[in-house]
C-alpha cells in the first residue's frame, strides 16, 4: 500500500503541470499513501480531487471514486482522459455496449480510476465484480451526503459503509467542501473509518468578493451587476422554476446569452443547456439549486442569488462554484424579507423535527445577510472557524467601512418622513409599502387602504425607490426601526421618537455603495490582454473541434501566464502552471505558434 510522496510530487508536475501542492494536499496524499483512512474537508476550488487522483497514479491497482452526480463523473473522467490518465465510469447513463466495454477494461487492469454512483455500487452485480479486482483506494466524494445533519442528505450514501467488509484491504478517503463538526463526526462513524486522519482546511475563500444588497428592483439590480462582467461566465440562482424561466427570458430579451436549468426541464434539455454553459456557448446559467454540484467549470466569475438560500451550507456550496481557478470572483446576494416568508411556508410542511432544524438553518442565513460586520466572520463561524482579523478587505461591509467614515450625509429629514409614514400606516407594513406611500404610488394596495389620503402620501419623491430602500436599511441598522423577521413589518423604537422630536440627528449615505468590477482583481499576472483574448479564441476553436469544454484544454490561469511570460519553446511552456507533458504534446505547438505570430517572432 505504501507509496512515495516524492513520486507524488513528480506526478503533480509531469501529469498535472503543478510545481507545488496547495495547502494540506501533500499531507493528505501522504496519509492515503501510508494506508490510513482519511477525512478531508476542503473548500470548493481547494484541490480536493488531486488528493485521490495523485495517489491513484502512485498506488498499484484501481482507485474507486463514489460520486453522487453523473454529470460530475463524466466531467472528471473527460478531464482525466485529456491528461492521459485511464479512467472510466459505471452509471445508468451508459449504453449496454459502453458498460460492457468499461467492464472489460477494468477486468484487464487497464484503468486507474473508476467513477460510480452509490446506487450502481450497491448493486450486487457491480459489487461482486469489483470484489475480484485489486482496489487499493476508495474515495467517497461529496461525503456530507451521508449525514442527516448535512444539507444534502442521501439515504443511499448510508449503505456504502456495508461494503467495508468486501474491500478490507482498501484505504478509504472521504471528501467534502461543507461539513460542520457534527457532520464530520457523522461521516467518520457512518463510513466506519478506522482511526481516520482528519484534515480540515480553512473554509475561507479569500478570492470571493462577498456582497449583500437589499432587494428593491431585482431585474435592474441583476442587469447592473451582470454588465460589470462582459463575456464572463456566471450563475444566477433563483428559488423557483417559474422565477428561473422568467429571469432567463428577461436576460435574453436584453441581449444576454442565458439559459435556464431546473428539474422541470427534460433530461435532454438540462444536459443541452449545461453543455452550452460549460462550453462557453452561453454566458449565464439561470438555475434552481438543482444546478451546480456536477459543475467543475473553473472560470465562473460571478454568482448572483436572486433569492435568499434556505441555509448557509447551500449558500456556501453555491458561491463555491465561482473562482475555482484561483482568480477573484464576485458573489452577490439580493436579500428581501419576502423571501423569508416563502422559505417559512415550505418549512411549515415538514415534520416538527424537520421544522426545528430548518428554522435554525434559516436563522443563521438571515443573520449572515443582515450582518454589518465582515461577511467572513458569521460565514466561517457557522463552520466552527474563527476569521483572523475584523476586515477582510474583500466584502461589501469591509469595503464600505472606509467610505462611510470618509463621507456621511445628514439624512435626518428623510428619517423623519419615513418614520412618520410607518406610524401613520399603522405599524404593520414592510419597507416596500411605506416607500410606495412616500412616492405617491397609485397601486391598488395603497388606494384600497386609503393611504393616498395620508399626510405622508407623496412627500418622498426626491428619492428613487432604490434610494429609499437603501435609506430604510440604514434606519434599521441604526436602531430607529425593528423588523418582524416573520412578516417584515417595521416598528419604530424609542430612538425613533427622539428623531421625530428633533432631538437626534441621523447620518448615513444617500446612495448605495454598489460594488464595481474594479474591486475584482482577477488578473494576478501583468499580461497582454489582447493576446489573452487571442489565446481564448484559439482555446475555444480547439475545444469545439475536440468536443470538449474550453477549460479542459487549459484554464484561464494558464492562458494568463502565457500572455504574461510569452513562452517561446516547449521547455518554457512546461513552466506554465497547468501545462503537463500530455497537454504540451497535444496543444503546445498551437499555442506557441499563436504567441509567436502575435509577437512577430
Amino acid at each position: 500500500m505504501m507509496g512515495s510522496t516524492t513520486e507524488a510530487k513528480k506526478i503533480a508536475k509531469r501529469v498535472f503541470g503543478f510545481d507545488s501542492f496547495r495547502p494540506l494536499q501533500k499531507e493528505i496524499i501522504g496519509s492515503v499513501l501510508a494506508g490510513r483512512d482519511t477525512l478531508v474537508v476542503m473548500p470548493t476550488g481547494g484541490g480536493k480531487s488531486l488528493c485521490y487522483q495523485i495517489p491513484a497514479l502512485v498506488l498499484e491497482g484501481l482507485t474507486l471514486v463514489v460520486s453522487p452526480l453523473i454529470s460530475l463523473m463524466e466531467d472528471q473522467v473527460s478531464q482525466l482522459k485529456e491528461l492521459g490518465i485511464p479512467a472510466v465510469c459505471l452509471n445508468s447513463s451508459l449504453s449496454a455496449e459502453e458498460y460492457r466495454q468499461n467492464m472489460g477494461l477494468l477486468s484487464r487492469g487497464e484503468i486507474k480510476l473508476l467513477y460510480t454512483a452509490p446506487e450502481t455500487l450497491l448493486q450486487e452485480r457491480t459489487a461482486g465484480f469489483l470484489e475480484q479486482l485489486d482496489i487499493s483506494c476508495i474515495a467517497i466524494d461529496e461525503a456530507h451526503c451521508i449525514s442527516e445533519w448535512g444539507h444534502d442528505f442521501r439515504p443511499e450514501y448510508r449503505q456504502i459503509a456495508a461494503l467495508r467488509t468486501r474491500f478490507p484491504k482498501s484505504v478509504w478517503i472521504a471528501l467534502t467542501a461543507t461539513a460542520t463538526e457534527q457532520v464530520r463526526h457523522d461521516i467518520c462513524s457512518s463510513l466506519n473509518l478506522i482511526r481516520p486522519e482528519v484534515f480540515v482546511a480553512g473554509f475561507d475563500r479569500p478570492g470571493l468578493f462577498l456582497e449583500v444588497r437589499i432587494k428593491s428592483d431585482p431585474d435592474s439590480q441583476m442587469l447592473d451587476f451582470i454588465r460589470q462582467y462582459p463575456d464572463q461566465s456566471g450563475i444566477i440562482y433563483c428559488a423557483t422554476r417559474r422565477r428561473v424561466d422568467e429571469t432567463a427570458s428577461m436576460l435574453r430579451s436584453r441581449g444576454f446569452l442565458a439559459l435556464p436549468y431546473h428539474a422541470g426541464l427534460s433530461d435532454e434539455e438540462r444536459r443541452s443547456n449545461q453543455r452550452a454553459f460549460i462550453k462557453d456557448d452561453v454566458q449565464i446559467m439561470v438555475a434552481t439549486v438543482a444546478f451546480g454540484m456536477g459543475i467543475d467549470k473553473p472560470d465562473i466569475r460571478f454568482i448572483l442569488h436572486r433569492d435568499l438560500p434556505k441555509n448557509i451550507e447551500s449558500y456556501y456550496q453555491q458561491i463555491g462554484r465561482a473562482g475555482r481557478d484561483g482568480l477573484d470572483s464576485h458573489c452577490l446576494l439580493l436579500f428581501g424579507y419576502g423571501d423569508i416568508r416563502t422559505i417559512r411556508y415550505f418549512i411549515s410542511g415538514k415534520d416538527k423535527k424537520g421544522q426545528k432544524a430548518a428554522e435554525l438553518h434559516l436563522k443563521a442565513m438571515i443573520n449572515y445577510a443582515e450582518s454589518e460586520i465582515c461577511r467572513r466572520i458569521p460565514l466561517l463561524s457557522y463552520f466552527g472557524e474563527a476569521f483572523e482579523g475584523d476586515n477582510c478587505r474583500h466584502c461589501d461591509n469591509c469595503s464600505r467601512e472606509k467610505k462611510q467614515t470618509e463621507h456621511q450625509d445628514n439624512i435626518s429629514l428623510a428619517a423623519r418622513k419615513f418614520l412618520s409614514c410607518v406610524i401613520r400606516t399603522g405599524r404593520i407594513f414592510g419597507a416596500g409599502h411605506i416607500i410606495d406611500v412616500l412616492r405617491g404610488s397609485k397601486s391598488q394596495k395603497v388606494l384600497d387602504r386609503g393611504h393616498d389620503q395620508l399626510s405622508t402620501y407623496g412627500i418622498g419623491l426626491e428619492y428613487t425607490k432604490r434610494q429609499w430602500f437603501h435609506l430604510s436599511r440604514q434606519f434599521i441598522r441604526q436602531g430607529l426601526l425593528t423588523q418582524d423577521p416573520q412578516h417584515g413589518s417595521l416598528l419604530p423604537t424609542g430612538k425613533a421618537r427622539q428623531v421625530l422630536r428633533g432631538e437626534l440627528e441621523v447620518f448615513g449615505q444617500l446612495h448605495e455603495d454598489g460594488m464595481h468590477s474594479d474591486r475584482i482583481k482577477s488578473r494576478p499576472e501583468k499580461h497582454d490582454s489582447q493576446l489573452f483574448e487571442v489565446l481564448r479564441g484559439l482555446r475555444k476553436r480547439l475545444a469545439d473541434q475536440a468536443g470538449l469544454p474550453p477549460y479542459m484544454i487549459f484554464p484561464d490561469t494558464s492562458l494568463l501566464a502565457m500572455a504574461s511570460r510569452l513562452p517561446q519553446n516547449s521547455d518554457q511552456m512546461l513552466d506554465i502552471p497547468g501545462v503537463g507533458e500530455v497537454k504540451l504534446a497535444k496543444y503546445g505547438s498551437h499555442f506557441l505558434r499563436a504567441i509567436a505570430e502575435y509577437s512577430g517572432m
